[in-house]
């Protein structure tokens, strides 16, 4: 059996092996599949090593209590470290008048440099990444308000640039410690940044880039595309994400320009720009629509060439490795996928 790329295909391919114990059982109730003792033995302890295997090496659930309860620790988690940012940013805005600038100059290069050694520490000593996503979230809060702060204090002119440094800082958390909320952080700062550099190369104010909706499609559409590109293949687990943000990046600006069209850059009467931008919106969602149907279609089937578990699924072991008998049951024509073949009775050894 090949091993699972990220945690979330160990994830998938660990349901995959609960829905089939549950169906095995099912079939086992109604007389359908009839294994012996020995067999019954073999198929368990099969699915027993690799829900373990799964588990050891990617933290996995393996019962539906705890996917609950890994739910629930990460939207915890998530507000948890919401609260903890808001707590800091209070403490310091109350305190802040009554300290001197060398002192919150430390302060500010402190925080975050404290908050990512704490991450790194965390992020050693669990592996559900609970506690390490919490303080990562306070370091890239921290950070933030480093370059924030910084700038006030010296009297910087604030720059563009900083939504670039931001979303860079963000990336590296996120894929050194597989983190899909910082990630989505990262993404909206470049987002950010390379609206606001349009708007500065035009000549036009950079805190003005909200303005031109435009100015994000070409963005978005480079990170919808991103993970299928070599570079994006090699963190999977994250090709959702940059689907996700890259569709809004192009679909919420379709959908303001297509409700009013003074905000484009296009030389046309604002009528003809809406019904434009309706009409691209329109083709846009039915093409969207059509890829993830068309894909979710061909996943299956590229996952039952990859992934040797599904024949192990409907096999029972003859008591030499790597070989497997196959079982037929009264199963309907699409179960030739998974080794099952109707034939109108109940189960029999081929």
């Amino acid at each position: 059996m090949s091993q699972p790329a990220s945690k979330r295909d160990a994830q998938r391919e660990a349901d995959r092996v609960r829905e089939f114990r549950g169906y095995m059982a099912q079939l086992e109730r109604d007389q359908v599949l009839l294994l012996s003792a020995e067999q019954r033995q073999r198929v368990d302890r099969h699915l027993d090593e690799t829900l373990s295997a799964l588990a050891s090496r990617f933290d996995v659930d393996v019962t539906e209590s705890q996917r609950r309860i890994s739910l629930g620790m990460r939207v915890i988690s998530a507000l948890g470290a919401l609260a903890l940012c808001i707590a800091v940013f209070l403490f310091f805005y109350r305190i802040w008048g009554l300290i001197t600038t060398p002192v919150q100059v430390a302060i500010l290069i402190a925080l975050p440099v404290v908050a990512l050694v704490a991450t790194e520490f965390a992020a050693a000593l669990e592996r559900t990444l609970y506690f390490a996503s919490l303080l990562a979230l306070v370091a890239l809060a921290g950070f933030v308000l480093n370059l924030t702060v910084l700038g006030t204090i010296f009297n910087v002119t604030p720059s563009h640039r900083a939504f670039l440094v931001w979303g860079a800082f963000a990336m590296i958390l996120a894929y050194r410690y597989r983190l899909r909320l910082l990630l989505i952080g990262g993404l909206l700062s470049l987002l950010a940044f390379l609206s606001a550099s349009i708007m500065s190369w035009s000549g036009c104010n950079w805190l003005s880039f909200g303005q031109r909706p435009e100015n994000f499609i070409p963005a978005g559409l480079i990170l919808a595309a991103f993970p299928l590109t070599s570079l994006g293949s090699k963190a999977s687990e994250f090709a959702s994400t940059y689907r996700a943000i890259g569709l809004l990046a192009v679909f919420i600006p379709v959908l303001v320009l297509g409700e009013s069209g003074v905000w484009t850059y296009l030389p046309l009467d604002s009528k003809s720009i809406e019904h434009g931008y309706q009409l691209v919106g329109f083709m846009a969602a039915s093409l969207a629509i059509w890829y993830g149907i068309t894909r979710n279609k061909a996943q299956p089937v590229r996952n039952l060439r990859r992934n040797r578990i599904d024949r192990a699924r409907v096999a029972v072991t003859t008591g030499r490795r790597g070989q497997y008998r196959r079982f037929v049951t009264s199963e309907p024509p699409w179960r030739r996928e998974l080794g099952l073949v109707p034939t109108g009775g109940s189960a029999r050894m081929v």
